[in-house]
């Protein structure tokens, strides 16, 4: 019978906020010297705040977090950017010490936390592979009956002899994962890091990790991905502030982190431009019938209202937004740009910029809208920091709903034809 091989009791983590040290015992005591005779940071840079004299500010990455990983479990770790799980995984693959709390690892782990963990920049790629074993325990015999199915894997033989700091960012992950998951480790730790990859490379790796699930070991995943979690994973945890929110059933706790999306109708930002000070959003909105709305039916359109100021005269100004579903999959993208191509001046002043698109192509559920602008010559992006977040109900007939329990990211009806044969 499977038994614990993760046990997290009690687990805290806490940062202290703005600089630590200069480096040098001749710094720290200049520094010391002088907060105590009441001056300045004799190190500060001119024209930035003094953080680092700043008195009992710190940061709970983790506070009093417990959980179980049972063996061969597929664990999800998702939350929001800043949660605490990249550093919940640094903890539990001994990369950092926690505060307080305890932490029981039963077996081998290989983390896979950034581009290059565990990779020396000067070392080929085939002594890498040799090194990361050694790390792991495994002595070179063992290593070297993994060596091809690894390097088969990464798609980098033609550089396996070439010093790993050449590798491109895609290059390094592909090794270092193909390492992670060929070398046997018990618990396999593994960060969104996935993401520098491409699309093929990613759907191997998903398909590598469900193997080693299969095979009776432990995989922890953190990702931004809610589809590839979900069909990954058998368990899920929620993180949100440094203390668990949800754990339970992977789809049950990620159905509790998408809900978190209130629905949102109109977004208003007080910033001034942002691009070269240029151009920027200030209002988006959703409009139903000239009447902003959070909830719309699917025989209904909706009209996404775009209101950017600009503050000097541009050329070729791009206003875009892209419809994600609630498994933050992308429906579709569109800009200002699709059909007319036209490069038009804009002198300052406020523009309002309007798109209507019908919604009976999609199911019903909770939709988000992310709106951003840009100026492709001088290829800066300005992304509004809120989503735009709607239901959408249906409301065709009862002899439709069944077309409903279909897949499919969209609900599309196409005509058919019965003909006789002869």
């Amino acid at each position: 019978m499977p038994g614990t091989v993760i046990s997290v009791e009690n687990l805290s983590k806490c940062y202290r906020l703005g600089v630590i040290g200069t480096g040098t015992f001749h710094g720290d005591l200049d520094r010391w010297l002088a907060k105590w005779r009441g001056k300045p940071d004799p190190y500060q840079i001119i024209g930035q705040a003094d953080h680092g004299n700043r008195q009992g500010e710190t940061l709970w990455a983790l506070k009093d977090i417990s959980f179980q990983v049972q063996q061969g479990e597929a664990l999800g770790i998702i939350g929001r950017n800043g949660a605490g799980k990249s550093t919940l995984l640094k903890i539990l693959s001994q990369v950092t010490a926690p505060t307080s709390g305890t932490v029981r690892v039963k077996g081998r782990i290989a983390s896979l936390l950034e581009v290059g963990t565990g990779f020396h920049p000067e070392l080929t790629g085939r002594e890498n592979i040799y090194l990361n074993g050694a790390i792991m325990g495994m002595n070179r015999a063992e290593v070297a009956n993994k060596f091809d199915e690894i390097v088969d894997f990464s798609g980098v033989d033609q550089f396996i002899d070439t010093p790993v700091k050449r590798y491109s960012s895609g290059m390094y992950v592909r090794l270092a994962f193909a390492v992670a998951a060929h070398l046997e480790p018990e618990i396999l730790v593994v960060d969104e890091v996935l993401a520098v990859g491409d699309i093929e490379f990613q759907k191997k790796c998903l398909g590598k990790m469900g193997d080693v699930a299969k095979e009776g070991r432990t995989v922890l995943f953190v990702s931004h991905n809610m589809v590839a979690v979900a069909s990954l994973c058998s368990k899920g945890l929620l993180i949100d502030g440094g203390k668990i929110e949800q754990a339970g059933e992977a789809d049950f706790v990620i159905s509790k982190y998408l809900g978190k999306y209130e629905t949102k109708a109109e977004y208003r930002s007080s910033r001034s431009p942002t691009i070269k000070n240029k151009l920027g959003i200030v209002r988006a909105s959703l409009l139903k019938n000239n009447v902003i709305s959070d909830t719309f039916y699917s025989s209904e359109n909706l009209t996404l209202q775009i209101e950017c100021e600009v503050k000097e005269s541009i050329k070729g100004a791009q206003i875009a937004f892209d419809l994600l579903n609630e498994a933050d999959q992308y429906v579709f993208s569109s800009t200002n740009q699709d059909l007319t191509r036209r490069k038009d001046i804009l002198a300052p002043g406020t523009y309002v910029f309007e798109c209507k698109f019908a919604l009976n192509l999609l199911r019903s559920g909770k939709y988000r809208i992310n709106v951003s602008s840009s100026i492709p010559a001088i290829e800066m992006l300005d992304i509004a920091d809120s989503s735009l977040v709607f239901n959408l109900l249906d409301d065709s007939s009862p002899m439709l709903m069944l077309g409903q329990n279909r897949r499919g990211i969209i609900f599309l009806e196409l005509p058919w034809t019965v003909l006789p044969k002869g």
